[in-house]
């Protein structure tokens, strides 16, 4: 079966006028590949019953030959009795030995399993330690290995997200697990370079083959570990502030290095943005990086993202991922949103605080397009979805989507509450360098800013679609602008979507004022303050809210009839406030009580009907423009 190849040079070029759909939809194509559409994945039941601490992963490649030999040894921790152990492996691939010290284990290998029988019953809370060797050519499944070429020279590289790590190493796949560290080895002819996670501590050369040795002490789930070798071309950046310095590695290929040198040159001045918003860059102690690869696009291997180009939006992106992705990883594929909504949002906040406040409407306009070009998906995903690799990396709802929804909740609770929710975020134990799900992070929103958030990830999270708004404004007097909002929805999933909804106000002479209407319910009304006549409405001009077609305009029937008209509050206990449009004069007010009797009459806008007796009354106002009558309530 022939492998499909993307060409790195397809996309190493800077592009950072082009529409930001585009280049989302480039990075997602990388970390969704072209793997099978659907896929027969469940949670392994068999592997959740130990817990890896440690892997010495070595790897023996030569980019020139489809082929992988390796020594997996696995510490793990018994979670329960155990009379076997399982490991997640495709039988492509061929296991000679495995072994308990200098023990040799009976083993069996199924389609997508290794199961090993232990030589006796190993007891909860004890550990082992395994060593499997194999060989083989990784299955093509998932395309997670890959040789290829780049200018006439050969390339390997590996890219295991969501399901592939199986199709080259005997793993634990599943989100469940972290490895507390492990010790990457590549053997491969001399006149390569070897990539993987973490600090590259030495190099050994036997003959015509060189050792390289990475050790990575930070916890690691088994789609992040990844390895690369051909003839790179090296260069280092500084980043971070003291104490917390350290290296920024770039592996690339030699026909595009100076292309490279400028474009991951960017990478100090993002995460330096980063680390100020949120926390210190979090694999700090060894270092981080960028090597080139031929897949379309990118991915956040932990410490040195896979890259195949160098534009701004794509090294911010998968930078971003090391805080969320890679140090808080989603706790189910159902829950990619947290880690691709969050890149493709921090990748925005660069264009919003680098290039400005307008290119990031801009940005906020173009995605918006893109989410609401079908009426339909959610941001999270269902049992069935998280099968579906197309649809767990859908650039529209997992990436634009997810991002726009992160929009959303800064707009809703404000910056310094967003901010600091996500601070805590990185910061919970519970999730540092561990696992997250949805509810957790709404939980850290909650915690922050004392808001019952149910509704708003219920609506925009785990439901579909989104809104489309009508919204009509009128004068009145006394320089209030009274508003109507409608909404309709997208998808019968949502039967309502509460926002704060922001309008823009114009007047005559070049006036503008912003508006907040905090809508709860369709038709719902508000009557807000402006110091001057209103001319003109515009709806959300900031793109702060998901929806499509929405629109605002003014009443303008309402100047020279009393179809604005209006009494407040109702019911009331003493003063009955009557609201006229713009230029409509009034004459008198007459009350009646419900035997047409009339029981109050002034000239006055603000009735004071406390003598009357509690009860349904009626109120006929007569003004310059014709009469209204209306029902109140007497408390």
């Amino acid at each position: 079966m022939k492998k499909l190849y993307f060409l790195a040079t397809l996309f190493a070029v800077s592009v950072f006028g082009q529409n930001p759909v585009n280049g989302i939809a480039k990075i997602a194509e990388s970390e969704m590949k072209s793997a099978e559409s659907l896929l027969s994945v469940q949670i392994n039941p068999n592997t959740t019953n130990y817990d890896i601490t440690y892997h010495k992963l070595e790897f023996t490649v030569d980019p020139a030959d489809y082929f992988i030999t390796g020594k997996v040894t696995t510490t793990y921790t018994a979670l329960s009795n155990m009379s076997n152990i399982h490991f997640d492996l495709t039988n492509s691939l061929t296991v000679s030995s495995v072994k308990l010290g200098t023990t040799n284990l009976t083993f069996n290998q199924t389609a997508l399993e290794l199961v090993v029988t232990l030589p006796s019953v190993q007891t909860a809370g004890t550990s082992a330690t395994l060593e499997i060797n194999y060989s083989g050519e990784p299955s093509f499944g998932e395309q997670a290995f890959t040789t290829t070429t780049h200018n006439g020279t050969p390339a390997l590289f590996t890219l295991s997200e969501p399901f592939g790590a199986r199709d080259w190493w005997p793993c634990k796949q599943d989100l469940n697990d972290k490895v507390n560290s492990v010790d990457i080895f590549i053997t491969a002819p001399s006149q390569y370079v070897s990539v993987a996670n973490g600090l590259e501590v030495g190099q050994t050369t036997s003959g015509s083959n060189k050792t390289t040795h990475f050790h990575h002490n930070y916890p690691i789930p088994a789609y992040l570990i990844a390895i690369a070798v051909t003839n790179y071309s090296v260069f280092t950046l500084n980043a971070g502030t003291a104490p917390n310095e350290f290296p920024i590695v770039n592996y690339v290929y030699p026909e595009n290095l100076e292309d490279a040198q400028d474009g991951f040159g960017q990478t100090p001045a993002i995460m330096d943005l980063y680390e100020e918003l949120f926390e210190t860059y979090p694999f700090s102690d060894e270092k981080y990086g960028h090597a080139q690869f031929g897949w379309g696009g990118g991915m956040e291997h932990t410490t040195v993202s896979f890259m195949a180009g160098f534009w701004r939006e794509l090294v911010a992106h998968e930078l971003g991922h090391q805080w969320f992705g890679d140090k808080v990883t989603c706790g189910s594929w159902k829950d990619i949103w947290l880690n691709e909504g969050f890149a493709t949002y921090l990748a925005a906040l660069v264009i919003e605080h680098f290039d400005g406040v307008p290119d990031f409407i801009n940005w906020k306009g173009d995605v918006i397009n893109d989410i609401t070009s079908s009426p339909n998906g959610a941001v999270y995903l269902t049992d069935f979805e998280a099968t579906n690799v197309n649809r767990i990396f859908s650039s529209r709802l997992s990436y634009n989507k997810g991002a726009m929804v992160l929009e959303m909740l800064r707009w809703k609770l404000g910056d310094v509450n967003f901010y600091q929710a996500l601070r805590n975020y990185l910061a919970d134990p519970d999730h540092a360098y561990k696992y997250a799900v949805t509810t957790d992070l709404q939980s850290h929103f909650e915690a922050v800013s004392g808001e019952n958030l149910d509704e708003f990830f219920d609506d925009w999270i785990f439901k579909q679609g989104y809104p489309t708004y009508s919204i009509t404004a009128s004068n009145w007097s006394g320089g209030i602008c009274h508003l109507t909002v409608n909404q309709t929805q997208s998808n019968p999933s949502v039967s309502f979507f509460e926002m704060p909804v922001p309008v823009r106000v114009f007047g005559a002479g070049g006036q503008q004022m912003d508006l907040v209407l905090n809508n709860t319910s369709n038709g719902q009304t508000f009557n807000m303050p402006v110091p001057f006549t209103v001319t003109s409405i515009q709806f959300d001009p900031d793109k702060h809210i998901i929806s499509r077609d929405s629109n605002a305009s003014l009443g303008v029937g309402s100047f020279t009839t009393l179809a604005g008209a209006n009494i407040y509050p109702n019911p009331t206990r003493d003063i009955l406030n009557v609201n006229l449009p713009l230029n409509v004069n009034l004459q008198k007010v007459i009350v009646t009580n419900p035997l047409g009797q009339h029981v109050l009459e002034t000239t006055q806008d603000k009735v004071n009907v406390s003598a009357l007796a509690s009860g349904v009354h009626f109120v006929t106002v007569y003004t310059d423009g014709g009469e209204r009558t209306f029902k109140f309530v007497k408390e």
